[in-house]
């Protein structure tokens, strides 16, 4: 079974940083790309940003873009680290590591999610 777990979540001020990592342990898996997501209370579960894990290539969502980075911290265990800036209180949610891993459809793999608060 794969594993994901998130950590760097807290409280932070409007404007301010916060950064978001992402471990994979358990059985060993090969993945296409790795992402973030956040839901909101009351909002659907949203992709924030993703990363393919073979070329680099990123995505962002157009509410993050030029704010958050997502980074390959190890290549080889596919640990994710999503830098966020210029936060806003309407960043606030849970947010969430997922690997959409090779030959599976879409994301099958999702962290337990840790809380990120901006406050005004």
């Amino acid at each position: 079974q794969v594993r994901l777990t998130e950590s760097g979540g807290g409280l932070v001020q409007a404007g301010g940083s916060l950064r978001l990592s992402c471990a994979a342990s358990g059985r060993p898996f090969s993945a296409a790309a790795m992402g973030w997501f956040r839901q909101a209370p009351g909002k659907a579960r949203e992709l924030v940003a993703r990363i393919r894990w073979a070329n680099g290539e990123t995505y962002y969502a157009d509410s993050v873009k030029g704010r958050f980075d997502i980074s390959r911290a190890s290549a080889a265990k596919y640990t994710t680290s999503l830098q966020m800036s210029s936060l806003k209180p309407e960043d606030t949610a849970v947010y969430y590591c997922a690997a959409h891993r090779t030959g599976a459809e879409n994301y099958d793999s999702w962290g337990q999610g840790t809380q990120v608060t901006v406050a005004s």
